[in-house]
């Protein structure tokens, strides 16, 4: 089983990036699906969520900026990031955990992308 995450890179405040994750080896129905970041010396943190059923959560840091969108037939999902800010600066994970409900805690997560740097300048 394997998470690929791509996408990330430099880019200047105000502007956007969409990171991707595919999944293989398995399908996800009826899992949940969540991109994590960490900055460094700060702990992981939830960005965005989505469940196998469509439900939507975001960390509050991003909810009027990010977009997480879930292909199940395809086994991806994508975040689309804007207006990014120097602050979300951060290795981006993309993370599954087999539950029909959100999990907000890296820990509950059994299945990890190797993750993609994202740059802001300022």
């Amino acid at each position: 089983v394997q998470l690929q995450a791509s996408g990330g890179g430099l880019v200047q405040a105000g502007g956007s990036l969409r990171l991707s994750c595919a999944a293989s080896g398995r399908t996800f129905s009826g899992y949940v699906m969540s991109w994590f970041r960490q900055a460094p010396g700060k702990q992981r943190e939830l960005v965005a969520t989505v469940t196998s059923g469509g439900m939507i959560d975001y960390g509050r840091s991003v909810e009027d900026r990010f977009i997480i969108s879930r292909d199940n037939a395809r086994n991806t999902m994508d975040l689309q990031m804007n207006s990014l800010q120097p602050e979300d600066t951060a290795v981006y994970y993309c993370a599954a955990a087999r539950s029909s409900r959100f999990l907000y805690s890296p820990t509950l997560y059994e299945f990890w992308g190797q993750g993609t740097l994202v740059t802001v300048s300022s």
